[in-house]
């Protein structure tokens, strides 16, 4: 067996991987890139910007003639409102972005011991500064919630097991104060974490209980107390959300999003939902199985993956849509992308540190150069994409047309502005008949077709086309008023339903169109407009949960666990690979 006995066997600390991402991604973000390659970016900065300015009012009048932001978790808005009081809306979006990035590994690190060693745990933690998901998610994808939500919940399961456990009253608390936060940030994460990613470390707890000489009934009374206090703790900080979910329950018409579909029948798809974001590591899926198969320890997280990366196919397989039955109509699947990749760390890190110890420096330079072309190619792809969002398009006419001479008493649509639409309506006083956020969408020119966004009616086929001809026929109705378009595409429909240009922008490329019978936008009467009292709920729970997890992190200090226990795995290799498992 070739080994470098010289090559250091040593984990990796936390405090260092920490800076290799921030010595990565902090450049790239303070560049402002996700704000501008990004799908969601504008999105998010959009909900922030209200909070910033009505704080306690979640009724926004900017989308849809009128919605509710209840039906979107408020945390990482609200944080990147705070923060945009100093520095301003994109820097405060790539300030909170790169929150999210560095809590990553640190959410990895901590997980990841609960299943190997702390040298494997290390270097899983990592890889994970060099995921083409994370990459994919934050410089494509743009999806901040996810990005939160998902290593907070992570890192509160390493206090979920050391509460059941050990019966660590601190871990209590400290579990319970960012499980209520990760769901304050995204809630399916929560939804789906607690069959993925908690019953696989209930498993564990359950396992490692008798060893330990603790019972295993206390072991599992202690987890549901657990789950009892978040359950009803996240019932109470969101309560707002599932008001409005509970009244309006998503029945619109399904809209297709390519996450659902066959990767295979596609080539960019494939590539834009497998490859980019799992990179290098799909090399490494059959040693995961072979790996976590042969170790009883792993079985039940092998198990967690394999069920996550089937899900994460969308519809290449009929897994998913049997699980979800027509809630798959409604799902995206870029998130199982992550946290299959989350799952699957700590096998990749034990499989790592296996082959260092044959290997030694050559093992790391194949494994470095694996990590950073994964992270390259999910960079690289965000120049190769056939997919090409409009977030960095220039609207400052179209805002400056909206907020002179009364036109904002009007309402106004885009056509062809895809998602820079978010960044009109964050600078602009008028309110839009459009909007990105598909759940929250109420007018039934919208909700009785399969289409998702006016502005992009053309790529939804025959029911986008329909959708925009209703509410052109409606304008009137609605105080539509003004239409800016970014694709002559639609000009002949617009000259056949009565609209004319008025102004042109950019060198030719938008053009402003209106309507000269239409009288000033009225206020729509909707029922899904929240009480005060949910607004005064939405503006203090949330927040205030992240600062109590804040302020308990800080003020409840980890217990250091002693080493009393050595658990061998086997190894493929002649000799056995001995893993100190820490036990409370």
């Amino acid at each position: 067996m070739n080994s470098d006995s010289s090559f250091p066997r040593r984990p990796i600390p936390l405090g260092v991987i920490v800076m290799i991402a921030a010595a990565i991604h902090a450049p790239l973000l303070i560049m402002e890139l996700p704000a501008r390659t990004s799908y969601d970016a504008n999105f998010h900065m959009f909900f922030a910007s209200h909070y910033a300015q009505h704080w306690f009012n979640p009724w926004n009048e900017k989308w849809f003639a009128g919605f509710s932001q209840t039906t979107y978790p408020p945390l990482v808005h609200q944080w990147i409102a705070l923060v945009s009081r100093v520095i301003g809306l994109n820097e405060a979006f790539s300030v909170v972005m790169l929150i999210a990035v560095l809590l990553i590994p640190v959410a990895t690190y901590g997980f990841a011991k609960l299943w190997v060693d702390e040298r494997a745990a290390s270097y899983a933690a990592l890889l994970s500064v060099f995921a083409g998901t994370v990459a994919f998610l934050t410089y494509s994808a743009g999806q901040l919630p996810t990005m939160m939500s998902a290593p907070l919940y992570f890192i509160a399961l390493s206090y979920f097991y050391r509460w059941s456990h050990s019966a660590e009253g601190g871990s209590l608390w400290k579990g319970v104060a960012l499980t209520l936060t990760a769901a304050s940030a995204h809630h399916v994460t929560l939804i789906f974490g607690a069959v993925l990613f908690a019953l696989p470390v209930l498993w564990l707890a359950a396992m490692d209980g008798p060893q330990d000489g603790r019972s295993r009934v206390a072991v599992v009374a202690r987890a549901l107390a657990f789950a009892a206090l978040s359950a009803a703790g996240v019932g109470i900080v969101l309560l707002p959300y599932w008001i409005s979910i509970i009244q309006h329950p998503i029945t619109q018409i399904p809209i297709p999003h390519a996450s659902r579909s066959n990767l295979l029948m596609s080539a960019p798809i494939f590539m834009n939902y497998f490859i980019v974001p799992y990179g290098l590591l799909i090399l490494a899926f059959p040693f995961i199985v072979i790996r976590g198969a042969s170790v009883p320890r792993l079985r039940v997280l092998l198990l967690a993956f394999w069920v996550t990366f089937l899900i994460g196919l969308g519809g290449t397989t009929p897994f998913p849509k049997w699980i979800f039955g027509r809630a798959f109509e409604i799902l995206t699947f870029e998130r199982f992308i992550l946290w299959a990749t989350l799952l699957a760390l700590p096998i990749v890190g034990l499989l790592v540190e296996e082959w260092v110890d044959r290997s030694g420096g050559r093992a790391m330079a194949g494994i470095g150069f694996a990590a950073v072309g994964t992270l390259a190619l999910a960079m690289g792809w965000l120049t190769w994409s056939p997919f090409r969002p409009t977030g960095g398009l220039n609207v400052d006419a179209a805002v400056e047309f909206l907020n002179r001479d009364g036109h904002d008493q009007y309402r106004y649509m885009t056509l062809g502005f895809g998602n820079a639409l978010p960044k009109i309506s964050t600078y602009a006083n008028a309110g839009s008949v459009d909007g990105e956020y598909n759940s929250a969408r109420l007018l039934p020119e919208m909700t009785n077709y399969g289409a998702g966004q006016f502005t992009s009616a053309k790529y939804f086929g025959t029911a986008g086309m329909e959708s925009l001809r209703a509410m052109l026929k409606h304008a009137n109705h609605y105080g539509l008023k003004f239409i800016f378009v970014y694709d002559p595409y639609y000009d002949p429909l617009l000259v056949f339903a009565g609209w004319r240009k008025v102004e042109t922008y950019n060198s030719g490329q938008i053009t402003a169109w209106s309507k000269e019978d239409v009288p000033p936008a009225r206020k729509i009467a909707s029922d899904a407009m929240p009480a005060p009292w949910e607004g005064l709920l939405w503006g203090i729970l949330p927040l205030g949960s992240s600062l109590l997890a804040i302020v308990l992190m800080v003020l409840i200090p980890d217990r250091v666990r002693a080493v009393d226990n050595l658990v061998t795995i086997p190894s493929t290799a002649d000799e056995g690979v001995y893993a100190r498992e820490a036990r409370p």
